[in-house]
């Protein structure tokens, strides 16, 4: 079996070849990248293209499973440019899988595609996949799920899968989420859950998590499986103020969430970190989502809690890890951070 994995060398794709390079079933595995890494498994070789540019249909000729995972979220103030990627590469993928004809397609959606819903109950897959509106990378993970829509109607003969998950958590990752989502000015010593006293303790902030390798796990079943259609994947349990508080030894402070959503916008606008207001509008918008159909039909169960996932990333912040990709690099944000800096802080790519 050839399994092309478009953006492998992120968080997520990383994992994902992981997995699939352990699998006995895959024999070759094609790993798409915009920046060529050199990281070594197994099975994988790697191939430079960019989705929103290359011609991608001989790369996807002759694969089993195409796996799609590509996705930007930075430039956070540049909305056209991650459309760009996001929505408009999404497509050219969608277009290329139908034009290789390649007999499956497992797709990285995620819990911020969802509408707004409850707390304190958990959805299942059929809950609207509307979005947030306030937030860029939500509506724009609905909009691929509308060109997904009209891909399986126009080409009933393949296979898709789409993956919902929660926030996705793994040492190896820390470098890259401080810098998408942190930014340059975050110190790694305040990782240490010894030194963060307060935790904010603000209606409806609760929210899923699941470590990265466990969903790594899960497209590996989603590639070699039958299973088509939507799975959410998470770990338990849920975690809000008090399940922070328990990890970081801190104390809950009542916090409006306008407050937070004031902080976020002003440091945003700053450009004194990267993520927008948008991001605590998902983080309190978004519903809590059931598993039952991931554990079911795909067998799928994490071996890592949410919490531990929280707690492998804060390990991976204050150690600066990463690994041997341009994404996991921990020196991707250039000396001293300056390549960060001289992004704007989310302003340019």
């Amino acid at each position: 079996m050839k399994v092309l994995v478009v953006g492998a060398s992120g968080n997520v794709g990383t994992s994902v070849v992981g997995a699939l390079s352990r699998a006995p079933e895959v024999e070759q595995i094609l790993g798409l990248a915009r920046r060529l890494p050199s990281l070594e498994l197994p099975k994988l070789r790697w191939a430079r293209a960019d989705i929103t540019t290359d011609d991608l249909v001989p790369h996807f000729r002759g694969a089993d499973a195409v796996v799609h995972l590509a996705w930007a979220i930075q430039p956070g103030h540049d909305e056209a440019t991650l459309e760009r990627i996001n929505v408009g590469g999404s497509a050219r993928v969608f277009d290329a899988v139908a034009a290789a004809g390649v007999p499956s397609l497992v797709h990285a959606s995620s819990v911020g595609a969802y509408s707004p819903g409850p707390k304190n109950r958990p959805v299942d897959e059929s809950w609207p996949t509307d979005g947030i509106p306030t937030s860029t990378y939500s509506r724009h993970k609905a909009a691929v799920e509308r060109l997904l829509d009209t891909f399986e109607a126009a080409q009933p003969g393949t296979r898709v899968v789409r993956l919902r998950p929660g926030l996705i958590f793994k040492a190896e990752a820390a470098s890259e989420i401080r810098r998408l989502f942190l930014g340059p000015f975050f110190p790694r010593f305040l990782a240490n859950p010894r030194l963060i006293p307060l935790v904010p303790r603000t209606p409806r902030l609760r929210f899923q998590a699941v470590h990265s390798d466990d969903v790594g796990d899960a497209y590996r079943r989603a590639v070699l499986g039958a299973a088509s259609g939507a799975f959410n994947v998470a770990a338990e349990p849920p975690i809000g103020p008090s399940e922070l508080a328990r990890l970081l030894g801190a104390r809950p402070v009542p916090v409006p969430a306008r407050v937070l959503r004031t902080a976020a916008s002003l440091t945003w606008r700053a450009h004194l970190q990267p993520a927008g207001p948008g991001w605590i509008d998902l983080a309190l918008g978004a519903p809590l989502m059931d598993t039952a159909r991931a554990r079911e039909e795909l067998g799928w169960n994490p071996a890592a809690s949410s919490l531990e996932a929280l707690t492998d990333l804060l390990r991976g912040l204050r150690e600066g890890r990463g690994a041997a990709t341009p994404p996991l690099d921990p020196r991707a944000g250039g000396r001293a951070r300056l390549g960060e800096l001289a992004t704007g802080v989310g302003e340019r790519q």
